[in-house]
């Protein structure tokens, strides 16, 4: 069916997901789900539509790269930070649900989520106020990102939220023992980092986002625990302000996430995932963006050893991450993130499947 569909744009994108969780809270017999997804979809257009006419007035624009495609170089005039509009609302929400269930859970979630959204959001600072693509080393961001992993991942350990025993399905279970930290530990940063590689065309990031976060809030509704369903209302909301978001930032961008958006979404995802107990299905749904992630890896390594066994460097991808290979070989940008779209909307379907049926 989605093959199927010649143009798949975000008023595409927004229809199949909000049928999807329409469904979702038929099944479930919860309308309260459609209902939170809906409410911060509004939340997330109208702060989004608002805070861009904010963003031109103060002229916090890109800076785009001078290493990436020429065709980029028209985008220099986009506002970008624009993850203020995703994370704040769900950090508001998140807070509120953290007051009133008085959860150690969500607490931990709150901590996390801020700790990467202000890494995010002074790398994005820092590149503004310096003109420049970069704002903060990659040194610097990936030992702010470890500092407060390591925390997160040391208090919710300590208090035996995060189980050492990874569920692949009801039938299949995996105990990593004390193997789980590293673990934790690479999903934290290595989801955060992967999302923000992901972020290079206009709306890919932001619509698998959307995609994923109803594939997870799913997948824990299906888990059948009580005390769980508020990480589903979470993800839920968070698929809504990602929709509201790609009004504006799909195809041609009028504004920018930012690291300040994208950080906090894989953040968010990851921490999500751990808590629940759901990284396995996590790591199917988000195979976009590993693959995005794998691709620069891959660049890189490949690149620094054919330049010491032969004296030059040879590259695989046009260049690197994968989606940029793509639009070097000619295939329009649209066309890239749709076809992108699908993908991550099979993967769900297919960690669902999984779930089921493992």
């Amino acid at each position: 069916m989605i093959g199927k569909i010649k143009v798949f744009d975000f008023k595409s994108l927004l229809i199949l997901n909000t049928i999807a969780l329409l469904v979702t809270s038929y099944i479930f017999k919860n309308f309260f789900f459609i209902g939170i997804y809906t409410l911060f979809f509004f939340i997330s257009l109208l702060t989004t539509k608002y805070g861009l006419k904010i963003f031109q007035k103060f002229s916090l624009f890109q800076n785009i790269r001078t290493d990436g495609p020429t065709s980029h170089y028209t985008k220099s005039n986009t506002p970008t930070m624009g993850g203020i509009f995703i994370v704040i609302p769900f950090l508001i929400f998140l807070s509120l649900l953290s007051i009133s269930q008085s959860s150690p859970k969500l607490f931990l979630l709150l901590f996390n989520i801020f700790g990467f959204f202000m890494t995010g959001f002074l790398d994005d600072y820092l590149s503004i106020k310096n003109k420049k693509n970069t704002g903060l080393k990659s040194k610097e961001k990936f030992i702010l990102q470890s500092i407060i992993s390591i925390i997160f991942i040391f208090l919710a350990y300590k208090q035996d939220l995060i189980n050492p025993i990874l569920t692949i399905s009801n039938n299949w279970e995996i105990n990593m023992s004390i193997f789980i930290l590293p673990i934790a530990f690479l999903v934290l940063v290595g989801l955060s980092n992967s999302v923000n590689l992901s972020d290079g065309l206009d709306g890919l990031s932001a619509g698998c986002s959307a995609i994923v976060f109803y594939g997870l809030g799913t997948e824990i509704l299906m888990k059948e625990q009580q005390e769980l369903i508020i990480f589903s209302i979470l993800c839920y909301s968070m698929s809504g302000i990602c929709l509201g978001f790609l009004k504006y930032n799909n195809h041609p961008a009028k504004i920018f996430m930012g690291d300040t958006g994208s950080l906090s979404i894989g953040a968010v995802l990851a921490s999500i995932a751990l808590l629940t107990n759901s990284l396995f299905t996590l790591s199917i749904f988000s195979g976009i963006f590993i693959i995005e992630s794998l691709s620069v890896m891959v660049q890189v390594g490949f690149f620094k050893i054919t330049k010491i066994l032969f004296h030059n460097g040879k590259r695989i991808f046009l260049m690197a991450p994968l989606h940029h290979h793509f639009e070097l070989k000619g295939v329009k940008e649209q066309k890239i993130v749709e076809s992108f779209w699908k993908i991550n909307i099979l993967l769900v379907f297919l960690g669902i499947v999984l779930k089921i049926n493992l």
